[in-house]
C-alpha cells in the first residue's frame, strides 16, 4: 500500500502571497477554480492502492482547513488527516517528527509532495520509474529541464546520464550546475528515515555542543545533498507542465497551465460560449453560481469564483475573481487577482503586468520577482485584497491594495496601505 505526504508550510510562510494569504491559508488559495491543494490530492487519489493522505503543516486547525478536508474526503473517497507541527521542522524535520503516523499499516512506499507546486504529477510514472531504477529501496525526484540562468533559483541535479542516478544535487547554486531542476515532489520508501535520523542525531550533537541551532532538517539541502552518489537517489525526468506558486502573479500562470490541462482531464470545467451568454474566448473557468451579463468578454485564462456578478459589457483577460466579487458594467480586468468581496465601480480599468515565463524559451520558468527593484516596486500583476472599493472612471495600474480599502483616485505602481 502506498501514502501521500503534502506539505503545507505555515502562517509564516506564503509572506509573498500577501495580501491574499490574510484571508485563506496559502495551499487552499483557488487555482484554476479549485483549491490550489485540491489538485495534488486528486491526483493522489487516482493512484492504485493509495490508503491515506496526510497533510504536515504549522497552521493552527482552522475552518478552511477542516472544510477542505471534509469535502475532499467524500469527494475522493480517501482518508485525509492534517498532522500539526509545533514549529516549522523543514521539509525533513516535519516528515521524521510524523514518521510514525507515515509509517502506520506498513506502507512500502509514500510520495512527498510540496503544497506549492503546480504539476501534472506523474506519480504512476514515479512508481513504475523506481521498480525499473536501483535498488527496491531507491529514493525517486521529480525532475524538470529549466534554462541555465534559472535553473540557480531552484535545487540542481547532476545525473548520470545511462541510469538516471543523481551523481550531485545543490540547492540554489551561486554558478551554473545543472539545468535538471528539483521539482518538489518525491517517492520515498520507509529507509528514508534512517537517513534523516542520523542527520537528526548529528543536528542534535552540535546543537549540545553549540548550544543553538534551529534544528529544521531540510530535505533539499541536509539529505539530498548527502545521498547524491551513493547509489540511492534517482531523478524522474518530466517533460510536462510545472511550476512553483510562490508569489500571487505565479498563480495566474499556474491557473493558466491547469485550465489547458482540463481540455484533458476536467473539459466539464472549462465554459463554452452558449445562446445568451458571456463571449469566452480561451480557456475560461466560471462557478455556477456566479452572475454574468451576456455581453460581457471573458478569457483566455481567466477564472471566476463563487457568487460573482459581472455586469454588461465587462472585459476581463489573464485574471482570477475571487468570491463575491463585483466588477460594474463596461469595467476592464486585465492581469489581475481580484480579493473576495471587492468591487471594481464601472468604465474602471484595473491593470497590472504579467511575470509570464519567455514564451520562446521552452524551458524557462517563471521569475520569483522581488518586490522591489533599484528602490521602485516592480511592476507585476495587480492585486487587491479582500472588500476593496474602486471607484468608477479610475485605473489602478500595477499596484498591491491591501483589504478594506475604498480608494478615491487613480494609482500606479503603488503597495495602497
Amino acid at each position: 500500500m502506498l501514502k501521500s505526504v503534502i506539505l503545507i508550510g505555515g502562517p509564516q510562510k506564503g509572506t509573498r502571497f500577501r495580501p491574499l494569504s490574510f484571508e485563506v491559508p496559502k495551499p487552499l488559495f483557488p487555482v484554476a477554480g479549485v483549491p490550489m491543494l485540491q489538485h495534488h490530492v486528486e491526483e493522489c487519489a487516482k493512484v492504485p492502492n493509495m490508503k491515506e493522505i496526510l497533510l504536515i503543516g504549522f497552521y493552527q486547525p482552522n475552518e478552511e482547513l477542516t472544510r477542505f478536508m471534509c469535502s475532499a474526503q467524500q469527494e475522493f473517497k480517501i482518508s485525509i488527516r492534517y498532522l500539526q507541527e509545533y514549529a516549522a521542522l523543514g521539509t525533513g524535520g516535519g516528515i521524521y517528527h510524523f514518521r510514525d503516523q507515515i509509517l502506520s499499516g506498513g506502507p512500502e512506499a509514500f510520495f512527498i509532495m510540496n503544497a506549492d507546486v503546480c504539476s501534472e504529477f506523474p506519480l504512476p510514472e514515479m512508481l513504475n520509474f523506481q521498480k525499473e531504477h536501483g535498488e527496491p529501496s531507491s529514493f525517486v525526484i521529480l525532475g524538470t529541464t529549466a534554462n541555465r540562468k534559472q535553473s540557480m533559483n531552484y535545487g540542481c541535479i547532476v545525473e548520470n546520464q545511462q541510469t538516471n542516478e543523481v551523481l550531485h544535487y545543490v540547492e540554489k547554486p551561486s554558478t551554473f550546475v545543472s539545468d535538471i531542476i528539483n521539482c518538489g515532489i518525491y517517492l520515498f520508501t520507509p529507509e528514508i528515515f534512517q537517513h534523516i535520523g542520523a542527520v537528526f542525531q548529528k543536528n542534535q550533537q552540535d546543537m549540545l555542543i553549540s548550544m543553538c541551532g534551529s534544528g529544521a532538517i531540510r530535505l533539499e539541502q541536509d539529505i539530498f545533498t548527502a545521498l547524491a552518489g551513493q547509489g540511492k537517489l534517482y531523478v524522474y525526468k518530466t517533460p510536462a507542465i510545472w511550476s512553483q506558486i510562490k508569489s500571487a502573479g505565479s498563480a495566474i500562470y499556474a491557473s493558466r497551465l491547469y485550465l489547458n490541462q482540463y481540455h484533458k482531464t476536467h473539459p466539464e470545467r472549462l465554459a463554452t460560449n452558449k445562446e445568451g451568454g458571456p463571449r469566452i474566448s480561451g480557456n475560461v473557468y466560471i462557478h455556477p453560481t456566479a452572475n454574468i451579463d451576456p455581453t460581457a468578454v471573458l478569457g483566455p485564462n481567466v477564472s471566476i469564483g463563487t457568487g460573482v456578478t459581472i455586469g454588461a459589457g465587462v472585459r476581463v483577460r489573464e485574471s482570477i475573481i475571487l468570491h463575491g466579487a463585483t466588477l460594474q458594467d463596461h469595467s476592464c480586468v486585465l492581469n489581475c487577482i481580484v480579493g473576495w468581496d471587492s468591487t471594481i465601480g464601472k468604465w474602471a480599468r484595473v491593470e497590472g503586468t504579467p511575470s509570464d515565463p519567455n514564451p520562446n524559451d521552452p524551458y524557462a520558468k517563471i521569475d520569483s520577482e522581488t518586490l522591489f527593484r533599484d528602490g521602485k516596486l516592480t511592476p507585476s500583476i495587480t492585486i487587491l485584497g479582500c472588500n476593496v472599493t474602486i471607484p468608477a472612471e479610475v485605473i489602478i495600474l500595477n499596484s498591491i491594495v491591501l483589504p478594506y480599502k475604498d480608494l478615491n483616485r487613480s494609482f500606479k505602481n503603488q503597495i495602497i496601505l
